[in-house]
């Protein structure tokens, strides 16, 4: 019988709650090109899926509790999401785009000293939630086919 690890494992989506549905799926369909995949409808209410590719985002009502506000490239404790991320060609033409649609907590940064032409900035979603936005990252090919010891 086959183990976990031999069965083709691929990316589904990400949950996130928002305060409205409707502003956080404008959102994203305006500045990231997602597009509504389908809709769930549980009476009162619903779970909004978008689709860009073969990432979702899975769309959910929040309920009263307000959120903790994230800073800077996202919340660095354990067991919270730090960041979404997305690439572009442009990141100062997506800024140029984005305009006053969303705040800047951290950058635009340079990172020419790790991979010459990487430039990342992050912003806030409607809800709260960082978003990165990276321009020229590449993978390290000296890395591929090995693991580390975790396997990672």
């Amino acid at each position: 019988m086959p183990g976990a690890a031999d069965r083709p494992m691929v990316w589904s989506h990400v949950g996130l709650n928002c305060t409205d549905q409707k502003t956080t799926e404008e959102f994203y369909t305006r500045y990231f090109g997602f597009t509504r995949a389908r809709v769930v409808d549980l009476g009162e209410a619903q779970i909004v899926f978008l689709r860009k590719g073969d990432a979702y985002l899975e769309l959910f009502a929040a309920g009263p509790e307000p959120a903790r506000e994230a800073h800077d490239d996202g919340p660095q404790a354990p067991g919270r999401m730090r960041h979404l991320a997305f690439q572009t060609d442009d990141v100062d033409a997506f800024l140029a785009s984005l305009g006053d649609a969303a705040e800047v907590t951290l950058g635009p940064l340079d990172f020419d000293d790790f991979i010459c032409g990487w430039r990342t900035v992050w912003v806030r979603d409607p809800d709260g939630v960082i978003v990165e936005v990276s321009q020229g990252f590449e993978d390290d090919r000296s890395h591929e086919g090995s693991h580390d010891k975790d396997g990672a």
